[in-house]
């Protein structure tokens, strides 16, 4: 999940790897009993944009990619 995020912030918003890597932080899983829609989530840092762009990202990445192994 993390290289798809990577890959289209990349491509969208440029900048580099390691920022949005930074920005993205550790993608969290919940159990599937617990969370049956969606078992995972991220909470993004940095400046107010960075956020947004990634949270924006986020929605689309969770309606195509609800459940991680």
């Amino acid at each position: 999940m993390i290289d798809l995020l990577l890959a289209r912030l990349l491509r969208e918003h440029g900048r580099s790897k390691h920022h949005w890597r930074k920005a993205i932080g550790a993608i969290r899983l919940y159990d599937r009993e617990t969370h049956p829609h969606c078992n995972w989530s991220v909470t993004p840092t940095g400046s107010v944009r960075d956020v947004a762009l990634i949270e924006s990202l986020l929605d689309d990445m969770r309606i195509a990619h609800p459940l991680l192994s």
